[in-house]
C-alpha cells in the first residue's frame, strides 16, 4: 500500500474529513468533483493524493454546502439513469422519483403500436431535459421528442444538456426545445398525433412551500415547484388538455404529490380518460399518474 506524504491529503482522508459535517454521500461527491474521478474511480482511488489546490476548493464547495445550498448546485451536474446533465439554479433538481416517472414511460413507449411511424413524445414542462433526454437516449426505437418549457432559462439549461448526448440521439432520434406555456408550446400539426405525453409539473400548494427545507425552498426555482395555491393547479392543465393532442390509445404520465393521487386520478377520468391508474413511488407513495386516450 503507498503511504501519503506528510502533510498531503488522500482522496479517503479528504472524504472523512467533509463527511464529518456533509455526510458521506455529498462528500464524495465533492471530492470525485475536484479531483475528476467518476464514482467507481474514486473507491478504486481513496489512497491517492489528492492535490492541493483541489483540497482547498473541496473545502470550499463544502462551506457551501454547510450554508445550505445543495450539492448538485454547488458541483454543477447530476447523474439522472444514463445521462449526466448540468444543473443551475435556473432548473429543478431531478429526484429518483422522476427517475420512476421516466421508468414507466419507456415502459408505454416499448408496448406502442404505432406501425412504421416514429412515436412522438411531448415531455412538458422539461426544465433541465432530464426526462426527454432520458427517453431520446434509452428508447430501443426511435423517437420524435418536443421537450417544452414556459422558462427560457429552463431551456438554455436543456439546450446545453441536449447538445452533450446529441451524438447519443442522432441520427436516430430527433430531439426540439420549444418555449412555451404546456400545450401551446408545440406545433399544431401535432394535435391528436403525440403518443406519450410525460410531465413532472410543479406540484407543491404553496403553503406547503413555506414548510419545504431551506435547502430547497431558497435555492430552487420557485415556479418549477409551486403552481398555485392548491398544488394541482398544473397537473389539472397537463390531464384536462391530453385529450385534444394525444393520438388515439396514446398514453399520458404525469408526476403528482403525495397526496393527489385522487385528485390527479378524477381529472383524468373527467377528461375522458381511460385505464387510469396512480402508480406508487419506492416509498409506497402516489407519484405517478397513468392513462390513456380511447382508441
Amino acid at each position: 500500500m503507498t503511504v501519503a506524504a506528510p502533510g498531503t491529503v488522500t482522496a479517503g482522508a479528504l472524504v472523512a474529513e467533509l463527511s464529518r459535517s456533509l455526510g458521506r454521500s455529498d462528500a464524495r461527491w465533492l471530492v470525485a468533483h475536484v479531483t475528476g474521478m467518476s464514482g467507481a474511480q474514486l473507491r478504486g482511488g481513496l489512497e491517492d493524493v489528492v492535490p492541493s489546490a483541489a483540497v482547498a476548493q473541496a473545502r470550499g464547495l463544502a462551506a457551501r454546502c454547510r450554508a445550505g445550498e445543495p450539492v448538485q448546485y454547488v458541483i454543477g451536474r447530476w447523474d439522472f439513469r444514463q445521462v449526466e446533465l448540468e444543473l443551475d439554479r435556473r432548473v429543478l433538481i431531478p429526484r429518483p422519483e422522476t427517475e420512476q416517472v421516466t421508468d414507466v414511460a419507456l415502459q408505454l413507449l416499448c408496448a406502442l403500436d404505432t406501425g412504421r411511424r416514429r412515436p412522438v413524445v411531448a415531455d412538458l414542462g422539461t426544465g433541465s431535459g432530464a426526462i426527454a433526454l432520458s427517453l431520446a437516449v434509452e428508447s430501443p426505437v426511435a423517437l420524435e421528442v418536443w421537450a417544452t418549457d414556459v422558462s427560457d432559462e429552463a431551456l438554455a439549461v436543456a439546450g446545453g444538456n441536449l447538445e452533450a448526448v446529441r451524438a447519443r440521439v442522432a441520427p436516430r432520434s430527433e430531439v426540439h426545445l420549444a418555449a412555451g406555456s404546456w400545450y401551446g408550446a408545440l406545433p399544431a400539426r401535432l394535435r391528436g398525433q403525440v403518443d406519450l405525453v410525460v410531465s413532472n409539473p410543479p406540484y407543491v400548494a404553496r403553503p406547503q412551500w413555506e414548510e419545504l427545507d431551506g435547502t430547497v425552498r431558497d435555492h430552487e426555482p420557485y415556479g418549477a415547484l409551486v403552481p398555485g395555491e392548491r398544488g394541482t393547479e398544473a397537473i389539472e392543465v397537463v390531464v384536462g388538455g391530453s385529450p385534444g393532442w394525444l393520438a388515439p390509445g396514446g398514453a399520458l404520465v404525469v408526476e403528482i404529490g403525495a397526496d393527489q393521487g385522487p385528485r390527479a386520478g378524477d381529472a383524468a377520468s373527467s377528461a375522458g380518460l381511460v385505464d387510469v391508474v396512480v402508480r406508487p413511488d419506492l416509498a409506497g407513495r402516489d407519484r405517478i399518474l397513468v392513462a390513456r386516450r380511447p382508441r
